[in-house]
């Protein structure tokens, strides 16, 4: 392929396009404010003509990259999948590209991340959850960028926040196994010592068990990284103490997947021997076998309108309403949480109480 000899200039996609430079300039850093027709135009001039904008320059010169930072702890598993599309889908709609780093849940990772982002000169930042170390938050202070936390809600954040109430998303999981019965219920969670939405999930769900006056001892709380299979075998560990367990709050849908995987493995009917919770309602729980029962965290929505506000946020120049939107989270009751074996021992016709398990055997 013959390489061109002279570098294609935004008055050549004009030309190419039978427009001004001003109405390709326009296309291009606010599609939103031209004629579909036109910009259609002007679309297939850039191909046509394999005009590429030097963005560097533009930055140079003090002009808007037209990029959006966006730090995630991980693109593994499908834990963010839902918010990190709908966010990039939301801001390439309105001109912008979506730089994407993940930080391992380490935050001094993530403040390194963030260092690099901002010397790439981005024109917002993105970030998951209230937990940063005060580095990062320095970092944001002394920097006139625009930013949002995603994906936890707090009424008094340090920064604008766009999530849910992850507090509340523990309650309702906890509330939820409470109101079948259950009084024998393990905890499976993440290290919460840098992880608010983690630490919000538990503590809530705690606080809801032990007002039932039930007591949770501590060899039925264990940990496990964001990982089915490290939850897997985490669970095994739990279930194979024998311990009178019914049911399991997990940290989130992939910690619960692997709960299911252990005690299918172990020869446990689910939920007739164990009910198993989740949070998050990921992509594809719906679809597990069986189908897992948790709580809705409304991703997709979270990051749409987080792009879109942040993108505003970019272009006013008028100073914007510090911002702090919370989105309702919901129960989706499926095929792995029902009524505790006591319970529905003790309404059988002709059920005997046997020793603690409340008429069931075990």
């Amino acid at each position: 392929m013959k390489k061109q000899s002279v570098k294609v200039d935004i008055i050549a996609v004009a030309k190419a396009a039978g427009v001004s430079a001003a109405t390709v300039s326009r296309v291009m850093n606010h599609p939103d404010l031209v004629n579909p027709s036109t910009r259609k135009k002007v679309d297939n001039a850039i191909r046509r003509t394999g005009y590429i904008r030097n963005r560097a320059a533009q930055t140079m010169h003090g002009r808007r990259s037209a990029t959006i930072g966006l730090v995630v702890p991980t693109v593994t598993y499908s834990i963010f999948a839902d918010l990190v599309q709908s966010f990039n889908d939301t801001v390439a709609e309105l001109g912008f590209t979506v730089l994407l780093a993940t930080h391992g849940y380490d935050l001094k990772v993530e403040y390194q991340v963030l260092r690099k982002l901002l010397e790439h000169r981005v024109d917002g930042i993105a970030l998951v959850g209230l937990d940063h170390s005060a580095d990062t938050y320095r970092l944001l202070a002394s920097r006139d960028v625009p930013v949002v936390a995603l994906w936890n809600y707090s009424e008094d954040s340090p920064i604008p926040c766009m999530g849910s109430d992850n507090s509340e998303a523990g309650r309702i999981a906890a509330q939820h196994l409470v109101a079948l019965g259950h009084r024998a219920i393990g905890f499976i969670f993440p290290p919460t010592a840098e992880n608010d939405r983690a630490r919000n999930r538990r503590d809530a769900a705690l606080q809801v068990v032990e007002a039932a006056g039930i007591v949770v001892p501590d060899e039925w709380s264990v940990q496990s990284l964001y990982s089915i299979a490290h939850a897997k075998t985490a669970c095994l560990g739990l279930l194979r103490r024998k311990y009178p367990l019914t049911a399991l709050i997990c940290g989130n849908d992939i910690i619960a997947q692997g709960a299911v995987s252990a005690a299918l493995e172990l020869g446990l009917s689910i939920p007739q021997d164990l009910s198993i919770i989740g949070i998050g309602d990921f992509a594809g729980a719906g679809d597990l076998f069986p189908a897992l029962s948790t709580v809705r965290i409304p991703a997709y929505e979270i990051g749409r309108q987080a792009g879109r506000h942040l993108v505003q946020r970019v272009a006013e120049t008028a100073e914007l309403p510090f911002l702090r939107t919370r989105f309702e989270v919901s129960l989706i009751q499926r095929a792995t949480t029902a009524a505790s074996p006591a319970i529905r021992c003790n309404t059988a016709p002709g059920a005997q109480d046997i020793g603690n398990q409340g008429g069931c055997v075990r």
